[in-house]
């Protein structure tokens, strides 16, 4: 654990220009594995630090050096909306199925370097990374931190990210249960699935742009009464 001491000596960066964001490389492992072992109460096994800093991971696994040290990473996952676990499904609107999903896994900044816009740079080169043209599958950003970070909340809903899920006793820390929150940005127009302020917002905007309420309730109603009507008879058939 670090000492107060330790903890409470800021190092002030006068310009952001003097450090380098690069990806990571096998030769990072160890400096990597102590940087967040002391950032994250989560213990992640040899061979995550492995995968994140291997020369063909599939990982999005960037650092911010500073004067030949990591003072900070931001390490992500990018996959497809159908290999989402359980707890993270319903992220995005129906209509968006056939897309990708990224995840940030870690994103640290070195004690002494935080409040120099470290984590920001950081999140920020990952961002426009998944907003580019070849990224336009990838239709929301999401994470997972614990309810008592008030810090990294704070940080992420600065940027737009928005709170999604309650996830009581996501976390196993030390052998006792915490619960954590997932938050999400969406990019590239993807769509969170619709609430019922949506859907009384769409039927207020069909009113005021003059198509009206009502026709549109007798349109849906006529298509509902066509479906039951054509089931019924092909019901009846079946037992002729």
């Amino acid at each position: 654990m670090m000492s107060n001491k330790h903890a409470e000596r800021e190092i002030t960066l006068y310009s952001l220009a003097d450090v380098q964001l690069r990806f990571l490389c096998p030769a990072d492992l160890d400096e990597v594995r102590t940087r967040c072992q002391d950032w994250f109460p989560i213990e992640y096994p040899l061979y995550w630090y492995e995968e994140i800093t291997s020369s063909n991971s599939h990982f999005y696994s960037l650092a911010a050096v500073y004067q030949q040290q990591i003072i900070g990473l931001i390490v992500a996952e990018i996959k497809p909306h159908s290999y989402l676990n359980d707890e993270d499904t319903g992220i995005l609107a129906k209509c968006f199925s056939d897309c990708d999903i990224a995840y940030i896994l870690s994103l640290g900044v070195l004690k002494e370097y935080r409040r120099n816009g470290i984590a920001t740079l950081l999140l920020d080169s990952l961002l426009k990374n998944l907003m580019t043209p070849e990224r336009r599958k990838v239709k929301a950003v999401f994470l997972h931190v614990l309810t008592t970070n008030s810090a990294a909340i704070h940080f992420y809903e600065r940027r737009k990210f928005r709170l999604h899920a309650f996830l009581p006793y996501y976390y196993s820390i030390k052998e006792r249960y915490k619960d954590g929150f997932m938050y999400v940005l969406y990019i590239n127009d993807g769509q969170p699935p619709w609430t019922l302020y949506d859907y009384i917002k769409f039927m207020c905007g069909r009113v005021a742009n003059g198509a009206g309420f009502f026709p549109w309730v007798l349109l849906n109603v006529h298509k509902a009464l066509g479906w039951l009507w054509g089931h019924h008879e092909s019901t009846e058939q079946d037992h002729h």
